[in-house]
C-alpha cells in the first residue's frame, strides 16, 4: 500500500472512532497542480475588492535554516482592506478551508487550487505537519501523551512530500493561506488533544512548525525549491483535530502569536475575540429536509447521512451531496440577505461517499463566490479585515441575530461612526511585540 493509501486508511479509522461519540445535531469534526502558473491570474479577495499589486515586487529569496523555507517578500495577490465608511454595507465574506491539506493520488489539493483561481476565491489550507515527515523519520515526532513515532493519520513518503510541497508553494503564491492542523490527529479521551495541557499544545505547535522548516533534510529533497515563506511569521491560525482541546489550545496560541482559531461551534453571527484571537469557529447550518442543523463541514454531513461508514449506499450519493450543497447555499443566503456575518466552511481532501462532498463544495464555490459584494477569502484575510474595522462597528453588527437584516437598512444601521474617526489600519497581531515561538 502506498503512503497516500495508508494515510487515507488511518484517517478513516480515526474518523470512525470519532463518529462513535457524535451528537446528531452538531456531529464532530474529522480530518484529513503544478505551480507553473501560480503567479498568474487576478488578485485574491473576490470581485470588487480594492486590490494591491498583482504580484509582490521581485525579491531575492533569503533561505531560512536548511532551505526548506525562504523569505521572498510580501505575499502576492492580497486585498488592501479599508475601514467601512458610515452607512456602508459590509461585504459578505465566505471562508473555504481544508483540514490536512496534503496532495496524494486523488490530486484534490491541486484541483481545488484551480477551482479557487477560476472563481477568484482564496482559501486556507490547514497543513498536517506529519505530511512533510517521511515514514522512516517518524521517530522525530514526539506527540504529547503518546510514544515517539505515533500518528493516527500516518506519515508520508518522498514523492508524497514532493507533491505536497509543490502544492503548498503554489497555493501561497496564489494568495492562499497555509495554517496548521498540527500533527498526529489524536482524538478522544485516551491521550486525545482534548486532554492536552497548554504546555503540551505548545510542544505540538513547535513540532508542526519544525516539520515544515526541515522537510528538505528529513526527506532528502535538497534540490527542491523552498516554500516561499517564513513559517514562523506565516502561521497565525489553526483548527484542532475533531474540534477538541480548544480551551487550552487558545491559551497556547495566544502566547505564540496566533491571530485566530476556528476550532469551536458558533452560530452565523459576527465574530468576537477570545484571549486576543478572533473566534472564527465552525457554524451551525441547515440540513435541507431535516429538522436540525449540523456543522458547516463535509464530515458532519457525512456522519448524519451515512453514520459509521464513509462509503454508504451509492444510490444516495448524489442526494447527499446535493443536500450538503443546498444547506451551505441556504446558510449563505441567510447571511447575505440578513446580518452579513461571515460564513465559515470546512472540508477534507477525501472521496467520501463517492466524492459527492467534493462536488458539493465545488458547486457551492461556483454559486456564491461570483455574487455581488461577496468575497471568498482565507481566514487570515478575514482577520485582516476585522482588525481594520472600528471595534464598535463590529460590536454593533454582533447585535444582529442569525439571518437578521437591519430593520431600517444598512445605511441607517451604520449611519454614524461608532467612535471618533481615525485612519483605518490593521491592529497589531496578538504577540506582535515578540517573535512567534518556533
Amino acid at each position: 500500500m502506498t503512503a497516500a493509501g495508508r494515510r487515507t486508511t488511518a484517517r478513516r479509522r480515526a474518523l470512525a472512532a470519532g463518529a462513535l461519540t457524535v451528537a446528531l445535531i452538531t456531529g464532530v469534526a474529522g480530518c484529513s497542480g503544478s505551480d507553473g502558473d501560480a503567479t498568474k491570474g487576478t488578485p485574491g479577495g473576490g470581485p470588487g475588492a480594492k486590490k494591491g499589486p498583482a504580484a509582490a515586487p521581485q525579491t531575492v529569496p533569503r533561505l531560512i535554516g536548511d532551505g526548506s523555507t525562504a523569505f521572498t517578500g510580501a505575499q502576492p495577490k492580497q486585498p488592501a482592506w479599508q475601514r467601512l465608511k458610515p452607512g456602508e454595507t459590509p461585504p459578505q465574506f465566505v471562508v473555504f478551508s481544508w483540514d490536512g491539506a496534503g496532495e496524494d493520488s486523488q490530486k484534490l489539493f491541486s484541483h481545488f487550487r484551480q477551482v479557487g483561481k477560476k472563481y477568484n476565491a482564496t482559501m486556507t489550507y490547514f497543513l498536517s505537519g506529519v505530511y512533510l515527515l517521511p515514514e522512516e523519520k517518524r521517530h522525530l515526532y514526539e506527540p504529547p501523551q503518546h510514544s515517539a513515532g505515533r500518528s493516527d493519520i500516518g506519515f508520508n513518503d518522498t514523492e508524497g512530500i514532493r507533491a505536497t510541497v509543490r502544492e503548498l508553494r503554489g497555493a501561497w503564491q496564489d494568495g492562499n493561506e497555509i495554517g496548521t492542523h498540527f500533527n498526529g490527529h489524536f482524538c478522544g479521551p485516551d491521550g486525545g488533544v482534548g486532554t492536552w495541557s497548554v504546555e503540551e499544545w505548545k510542544s505540538e505547535i513547535k513540532q508542526a512548525k519544525s516539520f515544515v522548516k526541515t522537510w528538505k533534510t528529513n526527506a532528502g529533497l535538497s534540490a527542491e525549491q523552498p516554500l516561499p515563506f517564513d513559517y514562523d511569521k506565516e502561521l497565525v491560525g489553526a483548527r484542532t483535530p475533531c474540534l477538541e482541546g480548544r480551551k487550552n489550545f487558545v491559551q497556547a496560541a495566544a502566547q505564540m502569536g496566533f491571530r485566530y482559531d476556528t476550532s469551536g461551534v458558533n452560530d452565523q453571527i459576527w465574530p468576537k475575540k477570545d484571549l486576543g484571537l478572533w473566534d472564527l469557529s465552525m457554524q451551525l447550518v441547515p440540513v435541507p429536509g431535516r429538522a436540525f442543523q449540523t456543522l458547516s463541514m463535509d464530515y458532519n454531513f457525512l456522519v448524519n447521512q451515512s453514520p459509521g461508514t464513509t462509503q454508504g449506499d451509492p444510490s444516495q450519493h448524489r442526494y447527499w451531496g446535493n443536500q450538503m450543497r443546498d444547506g451551505l447555499v441556504q446558510a449563505f443566503e441567510r447571511s447575505y440577505r440578513g446580518n452579513r456575518a461571515p460564513l465559515i466552511i470546512g472540508n477534507h481532501f477525501e472521496s467520501w461517499n463517492g466524492g459527492t462532498y467534493m462536488r458539493a463544495i465545488e458547486e457551492t464555490i461556483a454559486t456564491v463566490c461570483v455574487q455581488k459584494d461577496v468575497k471568498c477569502v482565507s481566514f487570515r484575510q478575514l482577520a485582516d479585515w476585522l482588525d481594520a474595522q472600528d471595534p464598535d462597528v463590529i460590536a454593533k453588527m454582533r447585535t444582529l441575530k442569525v439571518g437578521e437584516a437591519p430593520a431600517a437598512g444598512w445605511k441607517a444601521f451604520l449611519s454614524a461612526p461608532a467612535s471618533p474617526a481615525s485612519p483605518a489600519s490593521p491592529a497589531k497581531p496578538v504577540g506582535a511585540a515578540a517573535p512567534a515561538a518556533g
